[in-house]
């Protein structure tokens, strides 16, 4: 059966990324799982000469089964490659293979595209990345030419029709992009030729992911609980110590005689006398 394809919904990040979904379920019911593509070109530049090579492909989180990469030039859209290729290798680069290239589900939706230069007849071509690049990196422009003896040439790059610097060496590098480095750039190489015109685009970081709040809803309760574990283990203890002291403690019955009282002069006349006669004399 078909693969059964759900909801795509684009969003950007350093690179091109469409989400997308193909599984094949066998006529079991379909669940809604999404995936991130990226376009991915290696090498990572707009322009080429005629018969350098290319790579493309759509980098996917998860199950890659269902993207294809098409292409749109004079008018008309091809499929470059689809999941069901081995590689998406361009080995041969000609002046027709010009144009827009992007990702593409078969639900229809597709990612950014992403323009690409074959020279044919051209002798400068200008390296710059195909694939918008984050704020605050680093890129390199690259101004070369089809004939080496050139390379002792000075370079000169402009953006929007304005010159923003030279280079002996060929290369222009941009430190710490920003918004305002977005824009159209070309090269040329003085004695030798100009490049085409290419855009560089420029994208903004994604944020890092903030701390998940349901984590202080997850700590809490543990933490809350232990406190109570342990409180009650403490208390536990204390109770079992107390009993054990109470256990050797023997009681018995007291009994408190009552003292006598010492008898007064007054208490003696009180009771009989009895008289008797001492005989001296026989002492």
């Amino acid at each position: 059966m078909p693969p059964v394809a759900l909801t795509v919904t684009p969003r950007h990040s350093d690179g091109m990324e469409l989400t997308m979904l193909c599984v094949f379920l066998g006529g079991l019911e379909a669940f809604p799982l999404a995936l991130a593509a990226s376009l991915t070109l290696r090498p990572d530049k707009s322009q080429f000469f005629v018969h350098e090579s290319l790579v493309l492909g759509c980098d996917l989180e998860g199950n890659s089964s269902c993207w294809r990469v098409r292409h749109r030039g004079r008018g008309r859209v091809t499929d470059v490659c689809t999941s069901s290729d081995p590689d998406c290798s361009m080995e041969l680069l000609y002046p027709l293979d010009t144009g827009h290239y992007w990702c593409e589900s078969d639900a229809g939706e597709r990612s950014e595209a992403v323009g690409i230069v074959v020279t044919a007849g051209g002798a400068v071509i200008l390296e710059s990345p195909a694939l918008p690049v984050a704020v605050g990196g680093v890129v390199t422009l690259l101004c070369t030419s089809r004939h080496s003896s050139s390379s002792s040439s000075s370079s000169h790059f402009y953006k929007n029709g304005v010159l923003i610097g030279s280079s002996r060496t060929g290369n222009l590098s941009v430190a710490a992009v920003s918004q305002s480095d977005e824009g159209i750039y070309k090269c040329n190489v003085s004695g030798v030729g100009e490049s085409a015109p290419s855009r560089l685009t420029v994208r903004a970081r994604r944020p890092e992911p903030p701390t998940p709040p349901c984590l202080a809803y997850i700590l809490l309760p543990v933490v809350g609980a232990g406190l109570i574990v342990a409180v009650a283990t403490l208390l536990g203890i204390a109770r079992r110590r107390r009993g054990e002291v109470e256990q050797t403690v023997n009681y018995s019955n007291v009994t408190f005689a009552r003292e006598a009282k010492p008898q007064r002069l007054t208490d003696l006349d009180s009771g009989p006398t009895f008289y008797s006669t001492l005989n001296l004399d026989s002492l």
